[in-house]
């Protein structure tokens, strides 16, 4: 692990982070304070706190860290424009994912993520099902995309749920992403989604549990002038029609698609980075 995450600054170091966003990872991606004393018994560095994270958590959390630390490692070093210095070094992690799994395959989370063949018959009924509801009437296309969103989140196992209504609002669906709950706002309109719609859905959602978020899909996309009215901060993260078929065409598992987008909004306080920015090629 050591050889995996000390090649940026040295021995004792983890890739880029320093203190404060080495704090702000854990906390975003495990929910975890890694500058509490206890991980620091060996040694108060970030390489050892790590290395000690690692032998005292349980396995499956041990394998979640792994899984965010190589998306960070990968990440890194497409912004960096280097290639990967360690020999090996993706078998290298592979392998101590599945240690922790017991040996049983374990899907790495790299830039170009691969599907299974029975994903790939998915996702050409996915595609089909989007092409016609790209071809019907307006009035009839709005209720359709809605229920080809909720297969997208079932065939990624999002555990989706129908679009319901609330006294006095309208929820055009929801999901499970890890631990929280996630409300959908679907558009499919002529023009691209301004402030007011984005302010609308965030109000729903700030008056729902503290740990609920917000997506919102506009297939025709947000203005500028309205993502930069919206500010920065807010519990929703976006997907336009471009992301959809960025997804689809690149076969990217929406999961990994909602996770990037999530940190990404955690590092930045942006709530719409392209697919396309996320996953450079």
């Amino acid at each position: 692990m050591d050889d995996l995450v000390d090649f940026v600054r040295g021995p004792g170091f983890v890739l880029d982070f320093s203190d404060t966003s080495f704090a702000e990872f854990f906390a975003s991606e495990l929910k975890v304070n890694i500058d509490e004393p206890r991980f620091a018994v060996n040694g108060g560095s970030k390489g050892k706190r790590l290395r000690f994270f690692l032998q005292s958590c349980g396995d499956a959390t041990a394998g979640r860290a792994l899984a965010a630390l190589w998306e960070h490692r990968t990440e890194y070093l497409a912004r960096a424009g280097v290639s990967d210095p360690v020999v090996n070094s993706e078998a290298r992690y592979q392998a101590l994912v599945d240690r922790l799994s017991g040996g049983a395959a374990s899907q790495t989370k790299s830039a170009k993520p691969t599907l299974s063949r029975l994903d790939r018959d998915t996702l050409a009924a996915i595609k089909a099902d989007l092409l016609r509801v790209s071809a019907l009437a307006p009035q009839t296309r709005g209720y359709a995309f809605e229920r080809f969103l909720k297969t997208v989140f079932d065939a990624n196992g999002l555990a989706a749920e129908e679009p319901f209504r609330l006294r006095g609002e309208q929820i055009d669906g929801s999901f499970l992403l890890g631990s929280e709950t996630y409300l959908v706002e679907a558009k499919w309109h002529g023009h691209a989604i301004g402030v007011a719609d984005l302010h609308t859905f965030h109000g729903k959602i700030e008056q729902k549990a503290a740990w609920t978020r917000g997506l919102f899909v506009s297939n025709s996309g947000f203005t500028e002038d309205g993502l930069v009215a919206f500010g920065r901060g807010k519990r929703v993260i976006c997907m336009d029609g471009l992301d959809i078929y960025d997804m689809l065409d690149r076969e990217i598992p929406l999961t990994q698609v909602l996770e990037r987008k999530v940190r990404r909004a955690g590092e930045t306080g942006a709530p719409f980075v392209r697919v396309r920015d996320l996953f450079p090629q």
